[in-house]
């Protein structure tokens, strides 16, 4: 599938909270709380990632291999172009790239619940660093009317991925690994600030 992804993330320090904000606004929990492993993919100089590109294979309830590029950070909003299909078979999906010379350039988890409220997609995530909501829509009006519907400052949209995120944390604790997994992060305890981020819930 071919589309032009465009998407706020926030970080969220009372998840629960928001998601009953949610069950109260009459959005529709449409997927339950899974737990997702990513695999980033690069060559071996990094050239998708010298290149601001991002190629994924995702094991969560199904397999998908999904494709980023030209992303545009604008208001707290990231727009970008997203390819993205279903895969059957998640290892043999991960054969093929190594045959092609792709290698593992990082590993990272987390769980996702997901929402919809009409042309709304509502995503809290939990990763092994903290919590975050994703708002996913076709145009910057819907996903403003969904923040403030919540209660959220959009002024604190996160420009980068998880996978940017987990540099900065990396370098400001000085971490000894690279794989963003709850294994790693277990016993650690990782303040907004360590990620460079605000909260955007009430209670930040």
């Amino acid at each position: 599938m071919n589309t032009q992804e465009r998407e706020i993330k926030l970080y969220i320090q009372d998840l629960p909270a928001l998601a009953e904000r949610l069950r109260i606004c009459g959005a529709e929990l449409i997927h339950e709380r899974v737990l997702e492993r990513n695999i980033r993919l690069d060559t071996a100089d990094h050239s998708l990632e010298r290149g601001g590109r991002l190629l994924r294979l995702r094991k969560d309830a199904r397999a998908r291999v999904t494709y980023k590029d030209n992303a545009v950070f604008e208001d707290g909003v990231v727009s970008r172009t997203e390819l993205e299909f279903e895969v059957d078979d998640f290892e043999m999906a991960w054969r093929l790239f190594e045959a092609l010379g792709f290698r593992v350039a990082a590993r990272y988890e987390k769980y996702r619940r997901e929402y919809q409220l009409g042309d709304v997609l509502v995503m809290l995530d939990e990763l092994p660093f903290g919590n975050f909501v994703e708002i996913e829509a076709a145009n910057n009006i819907l996903i403003d009317g969904m923040v403030q519907m919540l209660g959220l400052d959009g002024s604190r949209g996160i420009a980068t991925n998880y996978l940017g995120l987990m540099h900065i944390v990396k370098e400001r604790l000085e971490l000894p690994f690279e794989d963003l997994t709850f294994e790693n992060f277990a016993g650690l305890t990782v303040a907004p600030s360590d990620l460079g981020v605000e909260p955007a819930d009430a209670s930040g």
